[in-house]
């Protein structure tokens, strides 16, 4: 990846200097040979347009209520259908190349974030939190995951700018992940309680916590101190949460794209909606039984695509898995992932 138009000569050493392409959006960004002009008032009108929307979903869900799930099912449809015409905006004004990458990013990302929602169930119940309640920590949670996205994704494309080396730890991870994965649903994982990890409990330790929530406040007076509460609690273990998701996301999607401005605009499209699909399909996670096992193979295939797209770029000649291949292997893994879970939990419950 090379960056052009930019004020050369900049301060710094390679990694600076591509980090500077990556936060001056102007530049064009060339990936996989094709360049492509992403201008500074693209990004601008893009983030300024997901900042609205998520403002607007913020004043929809102001209000602490139990979301129904007619509700959460219209406003699921809404995410789903804007992220597609923003793909279809994609296809129409950069070709197959750029939409394909988005759409197959997004599916890939989408279907991360619903395993994702196996951990949010566990942290619900571990900090039992009331329900009409539960949108509103989902909704910040939403807004953390967006902003360590963003950060993620812009140290990400510097470091493959800087080091083409990277896309061979990328594979490595994605595999070593895929394999963990399987091994986490033979144990049966996901019926495990939350535990709050170390840097969780010592804030808690150093702040103190209230006895009970105190409706949506973050911060109450209890015996002559200032305290967090409850709510603040389960937020941060919804942040340091994300934290961990985007170690496996991020190296992914940017086995489908390095076009930085794709993989921002995929993972944001796949975030947004999260919260409304969370009610929508809560009662239904416990019946995709073997969405672990189709995820490892997803992240396993997309580990090996960029080993072997590290291996072209080193100048050894093997074969290139393209994206129209990638986008439709993804789908069929994750249709036949869906119907043999669905089988199987119907044979389970019985006639």
């Amino acid at each position: 990846m090379e960056a052009a138009g930019l004020p050369w000569p900049l301060p710094g050493n390679t990694l600076t200097k591509n980090l500077y392409a990556v936060l001056l959006p102007h530049a064009r960004i060339r990936t996989r040979g094709a360049p492509v002009d992403v201008s500074l008032s693209t990004w601008l009108l893009t983030v300024a347009g997901l900042c609205v929307l998520v403002a607007a979903d913020f004043f929809i869900g102001r209000k602490p209520h139990d979301v129904s799930v007619k509700e959460a099912g219209i406003w699921t449809a809404v995410w789903v259908v804007l992220a597609c015409l923003f793909g279809v905006g994609l296809l129409v004004a950069g070709g197959g190349g750029p939409g394909g990458e988005f759409f197959a990013g997004y599916i890939t990302e989408k279907s991360l974030s619903v395993d994702n929602l196996f951990v949010f169930v566990l942290i619900m119940a571990k900090f039992a939190v009331p329900s009409q309640y539960q949108q509103r920590v989902l909704m910040i949670g939403v807004l953390i995951a967006l902003v360590l996205r963003a950060a993620f994704i812009a140290a990400g494309a510097a470091i493959i700018s800087a080091f083409s080396w990277v896309f061979y730890l990328f594979g490595a991870f994605l595999i070593w992940t895929a394999w963990k994965l399987i091994q986490d649903a033979r144990k049966d994982e996901h019926d495990k309680e939350y535990e709050e990890n170390k840097l969780l409990k010592s804030i808690e330790r150093r702040f103190g916590v209230a006895d009970r929530y105190h409706g949506t406040k973050l911060w109450v007076e209890q015996n002559g101190k200032r305290v967090m509460t409850p709510m603040l609690v389960v937020m941060l273990a919804i942040g340091f949460t994300d934290i961990l998701f985007a170690l496996d996301s991020i190296p992914a999607i940017y086995g489908l794209t390095q076009d930085p401005y794709i993989v921002f605009t995929a993972n944001a499209f796949a975030l947004m909606g999260l919260r409304q699909l969370y009610f929508l399909i809560g009662g239904l996670l416990r019946k995709l039984v073997h969405l672990s096992y189709g995820l490892s193979v997803i992240l396993g295939f997309i580990g090996v695509k960029l080993v072997l797209h590290a291996l072209h770029e080193s100048g050894v000649h093997v074969p290139e898995i393209g994206i129209p291949f990638s986008l439709g292997f993804i789908v069929l893994v994750l249709a036949v992932t869906t119907a043999t879970s669905l089988w199987a939990a119907r044979r389970q419950e019985g006639p």
